[in-house]
Protein backbone atom coordinates (compact mmCIF):
# COMPACT_ATOMS: atom_id res chain seq x y z
CA UNK A 1 0.00 0.00 0.00
CA UNK A 2 1.29 3.44 -0.82
CA UNK A 3 0.80 6.16 1.40
CA UNK A 4 0.46 9.65 0.10
CA UNK A 5 1.95 12.69 2.11
CA UNK A 6 -0.99 14.88 3.14
CA UNK A 7 -1.48 17.56 0.98
CA UNK A 8 -1.63 21.17 2.17
CA UNK A 9 -4.11 23.65 0.41
CA UNK A 10 -2.73 26.74 -1.73
CA UNK A 11 -4.09 30.01 -0.92
CA UNK A 12 -6.37 31.14 -3.53
CA UNK A 13 -4.61 34.14 -5.98
CA UNK A 14 -1.45 33.20 -4.57
CA UNK A 15 0.95 32.49 -7.36
CA UNK A 16 4.31 32.12 -5.20
CA UNK A 17 5.84 28.71 -5.08
CA UNK A 18 4.98 26.47 -2.10
CA UNK A 19 7.22 23.80 -0.65
CA UNK A 20 6.27 20.43 -1.13
CA UNK A 21 4.03 18.10 0.95
CA UNK A 22 6.98 15.77 2.26
CA UNK A 23 8.39 17.07 5.06
CA UNK A 24 11.63 19.18 4.11
CA UNK A 25 13.66 20.42 7.28
CA UNK A 26 16.47 22.04 4.76
CA UNK A 27 13.60 24.24 3.49
CA UNK A 28 12.03 25.46 6.89
CA UNK A 29 12.29 29.30 6.65
CA UNK A 30 14.38 30.79 9.67
CA UNK A 31 12.78 34.31 11.40
CA UNK A 32 15.02 37.50 9.99
CA UNK A 33 17.52 39.21 12.60
CA UNK A 34 15.01 42.21 12.57
CA UNK A 35 12.00 39.95 13.49
CA UNK A 36 14.13 37.83 16.04
CA UNK A 37 14.87 41.67 17.69
CA UNK A 38 11.82 42.49 17.68
CA UNK A 39 10.49 39.22 19.21
CA UNK A 40 12.94 40.09 21.76
CA UNK A 41 12.52 43.77 22.41
CA UNK A 42 8.18 42.36 22.78
CA UNK A 43 9.50 39.48 25.40
CA UNK A 44 11.45 41.89 27.54
CA UNK A 45 8.64 44.28 27.65
CA UNK A 46 6.58 41.52 28.55
CA UNK A 47 8.95 40.17 30.95
CA UNK A 48 9.07 43.46 32.82
CA UNK A 49 5.47 44.04 33.01
CA UNK A 50 5.39 40.30 34.10
CA UNK A 51 7.96 41.04 37.14
CA UNK A 52 6.30 43.96 37.88
CA UNK A 53 2.96 42.48 38.73
CA UNK A 54 4.97 39.46 40.38
CA UNK A 55 6.74 42.14 42.49
CA UNK A 56 3.81 43.82 43.56
CA UNK A 57 2.72 40.09 44.35
CA UNK A 58 5.10 39.08 46.84
CA UNK A 59 5.47 42.59 48.65
CA UNK A 60 8.93 43.64 47.01
CA UNK A 61 10.35 46.91 46.78
CA UNK A 62 10.82 49.20 49.94
CA UNK A 63 8.48 46.76 52.28
CA UNK A 64 11.08 44.87 54.39
CA UNK A 65 13.69 47.02 52.51
CA UNK A 66 16.63 47.64 55.34
CA UNK A 67 19.62 49.87 53.80
CA UNK A 68 21.13 52.77 55.03
CA UNK A 69 18.10 54.84 53.49
CA UNK A 70 15.82 53.50 55.84
CA UNK A 71 17.25 53.69 59.18
CA UNK A 72 18.29 57.56 58.70
CA UNK A 73 14.41 58.35 56.38
CA UNK A 74 12.03 55.26 56.99
CA UNK A 75 9.73 54.86 53.82
CA UNK A 76 9.71 58.44 53.28
CA UNK A 77 10.04 60.26 50.34
CA UNK A 78 10.39 63.42 48.50
CA UNK A 79 12.83 65.95 48.25
CA UNK A 80 13.68 67.13 51.73
CA UNK A 81 14.31 63.10 52.25
CA UNK A 82 16.55 63.19 49.43
CA UNK A 83 18.42 66.38 50.63
CA UNK A 84 18.89 64.68 54.03
CA UNK A 85 20.77 61.96 51.93
CA UNK A 86 22.42 63.74 49.53
CA UNK A 87 23.76 65.50 53.32
CA UNK A 88 24.47 61.71 55.19
CA UNK A 89 26.61 61.08 51.76
CA UNK A 90 28.94 64.08 51.42
CA UNK A 91 29.43 64.27 55.68
CA UNK A 92 30.85 60.18 54.76
CA UNK A 93 32.64 61.36 51.84
CA UNK A 94 34.66 64.00 54.21
CA UNK A 95 35.16 61.90 56.95
CA UNK A 96 36.25 59.29 54.79
CA UNK A 97 39.32 61.43 53.18
CA UNK A 98 40.18 62.87 56.11
CA UNK A 99 40.62 59.63 57.75
CA UNK A 100 42.86 58.84 54.75
CA UNK A 101 44.74 62.24 55.38
CA UNK A 102 45.39 61.12 59.11
CA UNK A 103 46.30 56.85 58.17
CA UNK A 104 49.48 59.30 55.79
CA UNK A 105 50.18 61.64 59.09
CA UNK A 106 50.37 58.96 61.86
CA UNK A 107 52.73 57.01 60.05
CA UNK A 108 55.32 59.41 60.16
CA UNK A 109 54.57 60.78 63.39
CA UNK A 110 53.56 59.16 66.50
CA UNK A 111 50.82 60.45 69.24
CA UNK A 112 53.75 61.71 71.14
CA UNK A 113 54.87 63.59 68.29
CA UNK A 114 51.81 65.22 68.16
CA UNK A 115 52.18 66.57 71.36
CA UNK A 116 55.49 67.64 71.31
CA UNK A 117 54.50 69.77 67.80
CA UNK A 118 51.79 71.20 69.48
CA UNK A 119 53.58 71.85 73.04
CA UNK A 120 56.59 73.48 71.17
CA UNK A 121 54.85 76.99 69.75
CA UNK A 122 52.70 77.26 72.96
CA UNK A 123 55.86 76.99 75.22
CA UNK A 124 57.77 79.45 72.90
CA UNK A 125 54.75 82.09 72.58
CA UNK A 126 53.70 81.74 76.44
CA UNK A 127 57.66 82.12 77.40
CA UNK A 128 57.90 85.31 75.25
CA UNK A 129 55.08 86.59 76.25
CA UNK A 130 55.07 86.72 80.05
CA UNK A 131 59.16 86.67 79.93
CA UNK A 132 59.15 82.82 81.64
CA UNK A 133 62.67 81.76 80.55
CA UNK A 134 62.45 78.78 81.95
CA UNK A 135 59.25 77.95 79.58
CA UNK A 136 61.44 79.69 76.67
CA UNK A 137 64.03 76.73 77.33
CA UNK A 138 61.79 74.06 77.59
CA UNK A 139 60.48 75.23 74.03
CA UNK A 140 63.64 75.17 72.47
CA UNK A 141 64.52 71.76 74.32
CA UNK A 142 61.16 70.55 72.40
CA UNK A 143 62.65 71.95 68.91
CA UNK A 144 65.99 70.27 70.00
CA UNK A 145 64.57 67.11 70.58
CA UNK A 146 61.91 66.96 67.06
CA UNK A 147 64.82 68.10 64.92
CA UNK A 148 67.13 65.11 66.41
CA UNK A 149 64.26 62.48 66.15
CA UNK A 150 63.90 63.56 62.14
CA UNK A 151 67.32 62.39 61.68
CA UNK A 152 66.56 59.03 62.06
CA UNK A 153 64.01 58.89 60.15
CA UNK A 154 66.44 59.78 57.28
CA UNK A 155 68.03 57.52 55.36
CA UNK A 156 67.00 53.85 53.96
CA UNK A 157 67.90 50.61 54.84
CA UNK A 158 69.63 48.23 52.19
CA UNK A 159 67.87 44.91 53.15
CA UNK A 160 65.96 42.28 50.53
CA UNK A 161 63.23 41.20 52.07
CA UNK A 162 61.06 37.79 50.55
CA UNK A 163 57.37 37.05 52.19
CA UNK A 164 56.47 33.34 51.23
CA UNK A 165 53.23 31.45 52.52
CA UNK A 166 53.53 28.11 51.86
CA UNK A 167 50.04 27.10 51.35
CA UNK A 168 47.82 30.12 49.23
CA UNK A 169 44.24 28.30 50.51
CA UNK A 170 43.35 26.47 53.68
CA UNK A 171 40.33 25.33 55.62
CA UNK A 172 39.17 26.92 58.77
CA UNK A 173 41.29 25.67 61.75
CA UNK A 174 43.85 24.12 59.76
CA UNK A 175 47.59 25.86 60.84
CA UNK A 176 49.51 28.19 58.43
CA UNK A 177 52.61 30.04 58.50
CA UNK A 178 54.53 32.04 56.62
CA UNK A 179 58.05 33.02 56.95
CA UNK A 180 60.00 36.18 56.23
CA UNK A 181 63.72 36.48 54.77
CA UNK A 182 65.99 39.17 55.86
CA UNK A 183 69.29 39.66 54.01
CA UNK A 184 71.81 42.32 54.49
CA UNK A 185 72.96 42.18 50.80
CA UNK A 186 75.73 45.25 51.38
CA UNK A 187 79.35 44.75 52.82
CA UNK A 188 78.73 47.02 55.56
CA UNK A 189 77.15 46.99 59.12
CA UNK A 190 73.66 48.06 59.41
CA UNK A 191 71.39 49.00 62.71
CA UNK A 192 68.71 46.98 64.20
CA UNK A 193 65.06 47.21 62.81
CA UNK A 194 61.84 46.28 63.74
CA UNK A 195 59.97 44.46 61.11
CA UNK A 196 56.28 44.44 60.99
CA UNK A 197 54.05 41.99 59.36
CA UNK A 198 50.51 43.16 58.70
CA UNK A 199 48.26 39.75 59.10
CA UNK A 200 44.11 40.61 58.15
CA UNK A 201 43.67 42.74 61.25
CA UNK A 202 46.66 41.79 63.23
CA UNK A 203 50.21 42.61 63.42
CA UNK A 204 53.40 40.56 63.89
CA UNK A 205 56.54 42.27 64.93
CA UNK A 206 60.01 40.95 64.51
CA UNK A 207 62.88 42.79 66.25
CA UNK A 208 65.96 42.34 64.27
CA UNK A 209 69.77 42.85 65.61
CA UNK A 210 71.96 44.50 63.70
CA UNK A 211 73.66 42.50 60.77
CA UNK A 212 76.48 42.17 59.09
CA UNK A 213 77.44 42.01 55.12
CA UNK A 214 75.87 39.35 53.72
CA UNK A 215 73.98 37.94 56.95
CA UNK A 216 70.49 36.55 56.34
CA UNK A 217 67.91 35.86 58.85
CA UNK A 218 64.66 33.95 58.26
CA UNK A 219 61.66 34.23 60.82
CA UNK A 220 58.60 32.44 60.98
CA UNK A 221 54.76 33.23 61.77
CA UNK A 222 51.49 31.86 62.20
CA UNK A 223 48.43 33.08 60.14
CA UNK A 224 44.89 32.20 62.13
CA UNK A 225 42.75 30.71 60.35
CA UNK A 226 39.75 30.67 62.99
CA UNK A 227 37.76 32.14 60.41
CA UNK A 228 36.71 31.95 57.46
CA UNK A 229 37.60 34.52 54.18
CA UNK A 230 40.45 35.61 52.62
CA UNK A 231 43.73 37.09 55.15
CA UNK A 232 45.90 39.44 53.50
CA UNK A 233 49.24 39.05 54.97
CA UNK A 234 51.99 41.71 54.23
CA UNK A 235 53.02 43.95 53.01
CA UNK A 236 56.47 43.44 54.81
CA UNK A 237 57.85 46.38 56.46
CA UNK A 238 60.52 47.71 58.59
CA UNK A 239 60.11 50.67 61.34
CA UNK A 240 62.66 53.11 62.23
CA UNK A 241 62.83 55.44 64.98
CA UNK A 242 63.80 57.63 67.67
CA UNK A 243 64.70 56.05 70.59
CA UNK A 244 61.99 58.59 72.56
CA UNK A 245 59.27 57.55 69.77
CA UNK A 246 58.17 60.61 68.28
CA UNK A 247 58.58 59.92 64.73
CA UNK A 248 58.64 56.56 62.79
CA UNK A 249 59.53 55.54 59.37
CA UNK A 250 58.24 53.15 57.89
CA UNK A 251 59.10 51.31 54.13
CA UNK A 252 57.81 48.49 52.32
CA UNK A 253 59.37 45.40 50.91
CA UNK A 254 56.75 43.55 49.36
CA UNK A 255 53.42 43.34 48.17
CA UNK A 256 50.47 41.85 49.94
CA UNK A 257 49.97 37.85 49.66
CA UNK A 258 46.46 36.74 50.20
CA UNK A 259 45.53 33.60 51.96
CA UNK A 260 41.85 31.93 51.50
CA UNK A 261 40.46 30.06 54.30
CA UNK A 262 38.05 28.13 53.19
CA UNK A 263 34.77 27.00 54.75
CA UNK A 264 34.67 23.60 56.67
CA UNK A 265 33.29 20.92 53.87
CA UNK A 266 32.32 17.36 54.94
CA UNK A 267 32.72 14.91 52.35
CA UNK A 268 29.39 13.52 50.96
CA UNK A 269 29.49 9.81 49.68
CA UNK A 270 27.53 9.68 46.13
CA UNK A 271 25.45 7.32 47.13
CA UNK A 272 24.07 9.74 49.75
CA UNK A 273 22.94 12.23 46.94
CA UNK A 274 20.03 9.12 45.65
CA UNK A 275 17.26 12.06 45.58
CA UNK A 276 19.18 13.52 42.70
CA UNK A 277 20.54 10.43 41.35
CA UNK A 278 17.10 9.03 40.92
CA UNK A 279 16.01 11.78 39.75
CA UNK A 280 18.09 11.97 36.92
CA UNK A 281 16.85 9.70 33.64
CA UNK A 282 13.33 9.76 34.58
CA UNK A 283 10.38 11.20 32.53
CA UNK A 284 8.53 14.11 32.67
CA UNK A 285 5.34 15.59 31.88
CA UNK A 286 6.34 17.73 29.19
CA UNK A 287 6.35 16.28 25.14
CA UNK A 288 9.53 16.90 23.35
CA UNK A 289 9.81 16.01 19.45
CA UNK A 290 13.37 13.99 20.16
CA UNK A 291 14.24 12.06 23.21
CA UNK A 292 14.62 8.61 24.65
CA UNK A 293 11.60 8.02 26.36
CA UNK A 294 8.46 7.36 23.86
CA UNK A 295 5.03 8.90 24.40
CA UNK A 296 2.26 8.45 21.84
CA UNK A 297 1.89 8.20 17.85
CA UNK A 298 0.01 11.52 16.50
CA UNK A 299 -0.42 12.63 12.43
CA UNK A 300 2.10 14.48 11.13
CA UNK A 301 2.37 18.27 10.88
CA UNK A 302 4.24 20.16 8.99
CA UNK A 303 7.74 21.11 10.44
CA UNK A 304 7.91 17.43 12.00
CA UNK A 305 11.24 16.08 11.68
CA UNK A 306 11.17 12.94 8.86
CA UNK A 307 13.31 10.71 10.74
CA UNK A 308 10.54 10.39 13.72
CA UNK A 309 7.59 9.42 11.22
CA UNK A 310 6.55 5.59 12.26
CA UNK A 311 6.14 3.97 8.85
CA UNK A 312 4.59 0.81 9.85
CA UNK A 313 1.73 2.72 11.75
CA UNK A 314 1.69 5.07 8.97
CA UNK A 315 1.15 2.69 6.22
CA UNK A 316 -2.20 1.16 8.55
CA UNK A 317 -3.10 4.58 9.06
CA UNK A 318 -2.85 5.56 5.66
CA UNK A 319 -1.27 9.05 6.91
CA UNK A 320 1.95 10.00 7.97
CA UNK A 321 2.18 8.88 11.81
CA UNK A 322 5.42 10.72 13.96
CA UNK A 323 6.77 9.59 17.34
CA UNK A 324 6.30 11.62 20.39
CA UNK A 325 8.47 11.28 23.46
CA UNK A 326 8.73 13.14 26.89
CA UNK A 327 11.43 14.69 28.19
CA UNK A 328 13.45 12.98 30.85
CA UNK A 329 14.99 14.79 33.30
CA UNK A 330 18.84 15.82 33.59
CA UNK A 331 19.77 16.76 36.71
CA UNK A 332 20.75 20.37 37.35
CA UNK A 333 21.50 21.43 40.79
CA UNK A 334 20.64 24.61 42.10
CA UNK A 335 22.08 25.65 45.61
CA UNK A 336 20.66 28.99 47.27
CA UNK A 337 22.57 29.93 50.38
CA UNK A 338 20.70 33.16 51.61
CA UNK A 339 22.92 36.30 53.02
CA UNK A 340 20.25 38.12 54.36
CA UNK A 341 20.84 38.31 58.36
CA UNK A 342 16.76 38.17 58.87
CA UNK A 343 17.17 34.55 57.90
CA UNK A 344 20.13 33.46 60.45
CA UNK A 345 19.86 34.03 63.90
CA UNK A 346 23.76 34.10 65.01
CA UNK A 347 26.61 33.90 63.19
CA UNK A 348 27.38 30.73 64.08
CA UNK A 349 24.05 29.48 62.20
CA UNK A 350 25.75 31.38 58.66
CA UNK A 351 28.40 29.59 58.96
CA UNK A 352 27.35 26.28 59.18
CA UNK A 353 24.81 27.40 56.56
CA UNK A 354 27.86 28.32 54.08
CA UNK A 355 29.69 24.86 55.53
CA UNK A 356 26.51 22.97 53.89
CA UNK A 357 26.57 24.99 50.68
CA UNK A 358 30.05 24.56 49.98
CA UNK A 359 29.42 20.91 50.78
CA UNK A 360 26.87 19.96 48.25
CA UNK A 361 28.62 22.25 45.95
CA UNK A 362 31.48 20.12 45.96
CA UNK A 363 30.16 16.70 46.08
CA UNK A 364 27.98 18.25 42.88
CA UNK A 365 31.16 19.37 41.03
CA UNK A 366 33.17 15.71 41.71
CA UNK A 367 30.05 13.77 40.60
CA UNK A 368 30.61 16.08 37.71
CA UNK A 369 26.65 17.48 37.29
CA UNK A 370 25.27 20.71 36.23
CA UNK A 371 25.58 22.74 39.24
CA UNK A 372 24.42 26.43 39.92
CA UNK A 373 25.56 28.24 43.79
CA UNK A 374 23.32 31.45 43.79
CA UNK A 375 23.68 33.71 46.66
CA UNK A 376 21.46 36.90 47.74
CA UNK A 377 22.44 40.29 46.18
CA UNK A 378 22.55 43.39 48.08
CA UNK A 379 20.59 46.93 48.02
CA UNK A 380 22.77 49.59 47.60
CA UNK A 381 22.97 51.77 50.83
CA UNK A 382 21.19 54.81 49.45
CA UNK A 383 18.91 52.92 46.98
CA UNK A 384 15.21 53.29 47.56
CA UNK A 385 13.94 50.33 46.32
CA UNK A 386 15.18 46.52 46.93
CA UNK A 387 17.52 44.84 44.36
CA UNK A 388 15.76 41.73 43.00
CA UNK A 389 18.77 40.22 41.68
CA UNK A 390 20.96 36.71 42.88
CA UNK A 391 24.59 36.25 42.40
CA UNK A 392 26.07 33.62 40.44
CA UNK A 393 29.19 31.89 41.81
CA UNK A 394 31.90 29.87 39.79
CA UNK A 395 31.23 26.49 39.86
CA UNK A 396 34.03 25.44 37.38
CA UNK A 397 35.92 24.19 39.31
CA UNK A 398 35.65 23.25 43.78
CA UNK A 399 38.52 25.18 44.23
CA UNK A 400 36.94 28.83 42.41
CA UNK A 401 33.50 27.53 44.07
CA UNK A 402 35.50 27.56 47.74
CA UNK A 403 37.28 30.42 46.75
CA UNK A 404 34.18 32.78 46.46
CA UNK A 405 32.32 31.13 49.38
CA UNK A 406 35.12 32.13 51.24
CA UNK A 407 34.10 35.57 50.31
CA UNK A 408 30.62 36.12 51.52
CA UNK A 409 28.72 37.56 54.03
CA UNK A 410 25.32 38.61 55.65
CA UNK A 411 23.61 41.82 55.35
CA UNK A 412 20.67 43.32 56.70
CA UNK A 413 20.28 44.62 52.97
CA UNK A 414 20.72 40.48 51.45
CA UNK A 415 17.26 39.77 50.00
CA UNK A 416 15.61 36.63 51.55
CA UNK A 417 15.55 33.55 50.67
CA UNK A 418 11.78 34.25 49.33
CA UNK A 419 13.12 36.43 47.02
CA UNK A 420 16.46 34.62 46.09
CA UNK A 421 14.24 31.69 44.90
CA UNK A 422 11.79 33.28 42.67
CA UNK A 423 14.79 35.39 40.87
CA UNK A 424 16.64 32.10 40.84
CA UNK A 425 13.00 30.16 39.91
CA UNK A 426 13.12 32.91 36.71
CA UNK A 427 16.62 33.40 35.43
CA UNK A 428 17.60 29.43 36.00
CA UNK A 429 16.30 26.93 33.27
CA UNK A 430 15.98 22.92 33.62
CA UNK A 431 16.05 23.20 37.46
CA UNK A 432 15.09 19.52 38.77
CA UNK A 433 16.46 19.74 43.15
CA UNK A 434 16.64 23.16 44.55
CA UNK A 435 18.67 23.51 47.80
CA UNK A 436 17.64 25.74 49.99
CA UNK A 437 19.78 26.70 52.89
CA UNK A 438 18.53 29.25 55.36
CA UNK A 439 19.17 29.63 59.92
CA UNK A 440 16.42 29.26 62.54
CA UNK A 441 14.97 32.03 61.87
CA UNK A 442 13.24 31.52 58.77
CA UNK A 443 9.38 30.19 58.85
CA UNK A 444 7.80 27.53 57.45
CA UNK A 445 5.53 29.97 55.48
CA UNK A 446 8.80 31.63 54.03
CA UNK A 447 10.19 28.57 53.37
CA UNK A 448 6.85 27.35 51.23
CA UNK A 449 6.46 30.59 49.27
CA UNK A 450 10.32 29.90 48.05
CA UNK A 451 9.71 26.85 47.13
CA UNK A 452 6.37 27.55 45.02
CA UNK A 453 8.68 30.35 43.52
CA UNK A 454 10.01 27.05 41.09
CA UNK A 455 8.19 25.93 38.10
CA UNK A 456 6.40 22.71 38.81
CA UNK A 457 8.46 18.92 39.22
CA UNK A 458 10.75 20.86 40.92
CA UNK A 459 12.16 19.07 43.96
CA UNK A 460 12.90 21.60 46.47
CA UNK A 461 14.43 20.93 49.79
CA UNK A 462 15.13 23.13 52.54
CA UNK A 463 18.12 22.71 54.83
CA UNK A 464 17.48 24.64 57.81
CA UNK A 465 20.60 25.22 60.10
CA UNK A 466 20.20 25.29 63.76
CA UNK A 467 22.71 24.34 66.43
CA UNK A 468 20.11 24.44 68.69
CA UNK A 469 17.94 21.77 67.74
CA UNK A 470 17.98 18.14 67.36
CA UNK A 471 18.47 17.10 63.74
CA UNK A 472 15.26 15.97 61.44
CA UNK A 473 13.27 15.60 58.53
CA UNK A 474 10.16 16.38 57.41
CA UNK A 475 7.67 16.81 54.69
CA UNK A 476 5.35 19.86 54.18
CA UNK A 477 3.30 19.93 51.02
CA UNK A 478 6.10 19.15 48.47
CA UNK A 479 8.56 20.50 50.54
CA UNK A 480 11.34 18.74 52.43
CA UNK A 481 12.83 20.44 55.51
CA UNK A 482 16.26 19.21 56.60
CA UNK A 483 17.37 20.18 59.95
CA UNK A 484 20.88 20.19 60.38
CA UNK A 485 23.23 21.41 64.19
CA UNK A 486 26.10 19.98 63.29
CA UNK A 487 27.90 19.96 59.55
CA UNK A 488 28.45 15.89 60.03
CA UNK A 489 24.44 16.24 60.28
CA UNK A 490 23.95 16.93 56.27
CA UNK A 491 25.04 13.62 55.16
CA UNK A 492 22.78 11.77 57.73
CA UNK A 493 19.71 13.82 56.71
CA UNK A 494 20.63 13.35 52.57
CA UNK A 495 20.25 9.55 53.52
CA UNK A 496 17.16 10.00 54.72
CA UNK A 497 15.75 11.94 51.68
CA UNK A 498 16.26 8.43 49.97
CA UNK A 499 15.10 5.82 52.42
CA UNK A 500 12.44 8.21 53.81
Amino acid sequence: MTVQPPERTRPHGSDARQPSDAPRLANTRQPSAAAKARSTVHSSTRDRSRQSATDAHYGTGTQGLTNARTRIVGDRQGVSADVVILLVRIWRRITAVLRRWGAVASGVVTPLGWVILALTPIALIVGYTLGWLELVAVGFALVVLLCLAALYAVGRNAFTVTLDLPHSRVSVGDEASGRVTITNPTRRRVLGVTVEIPIGPGLAEISLPGMRGGDSVEETFQVPTYRRGVIPVGPVRTVRGDPIGVVRRELEWTGVTELFVHPRTIGIPSTSTGLIRDLEGNPTRDLSASDISFHALREYVPGDDRRHIHWKSSARAGQYMVRQFEETRRSHIVIALSLANADFATEEEFELGVSVAASLGVRAIRDAREVSVVVSERTPEFAKRKTLAVRALATLTRVRLLDELALVTYDESALGITDVARVTGEQVAGISVAFLVVGSTTGITQLRAAASAFPAGVEAVAIVCDPETVPGMRRVADLTILTVGYLEDLQQSLAKTVTG
